[in-house]
């Protein structure tokens, strides 16, 4: 019988939704020449995830060395994608790290960092610049179904992590990218003029 590999994990990019205020699926926009779900998935693997799920919703895109994930109901917010991504790991996950589609400027070291922290003994790892935690986001499977029950709306693990602050790790990741996100065209335009 094989056993799980206790180091896998697995990197999840949430990118259901369907860009109200961009104009278009944020999976379908470009940046530097990239799709959005290409570079998020991108992010994911150099970073050291393996295998790479991207949750999709109002666009469908085939992003190559990325299992797709469809969300029936991703017009509900990230909540029901953090559910279906979670839902759909291999039972060989032993991690998970949660990305999202539109924070391009996150490099694959915040990724590492995370993945190193876990294999220190972190069960929670969140990366954080200039001090405030944003994204990605590390998860070991015992929170998984923990995580879930609590994402909810237009919130992903959020909830969660309030809720057990004693978790979380702390990951610096000031120098190895930059967690602005791309809502709007201006967003786009400013973060593309960097």
């Amino acid at each position: 019988m094989e056993t799980a590999d206790p180091n896998e994990v697995v990197g999840v990019l949430l990118a259901a939704g369907s860009g109200r205020r961009m104009g278009t699926p944020k999976a379908l926009v470009e940046f530097e020449g990239e799709r959005l779900a290409d570079r998020g998935v991108r992010l994911l693997a150099d970073g050291g995830c393996d295998p790479v799920l991207i949750v999709l919703g109002a666009a469908e895109v085939r992003v190559p060395g990325a299992v797709a994930v469809h969300n029936p109901e991703w017009a509900t917010g990230m909540g029901s994608s953090l559910r279906a991504g979670l839902a759909a790991l291999p039972a060989s996950a032993r991690a998970a790290v949660i990305a999202l589609v539109d924070q391009p400027l996150v490099r694959p070291e915040a990724v590492r960092r995370l993945i190193e922290a876990y294999r220190a003994g972190a069960a929670v790892a969140v990366a954080c610049y200039g001090g405030a935690p944003r994204n990605p986001v590390l998860i070991t499977r015992e929170h998984f179904a923990e995580v879930a029950a609590l994402a909810r709306g237009d919130v992903g693990a959020r909830p969660f992590l309030r809720a057990r602050p004693e978790l979380v790790t702390r990951v610096e990741c000031d120098g190895v990218g930059d967690p602005a996100d791309l809502d709007t065209p201006d967003d786009l335009r400013a973060l593309g003029s960097r």
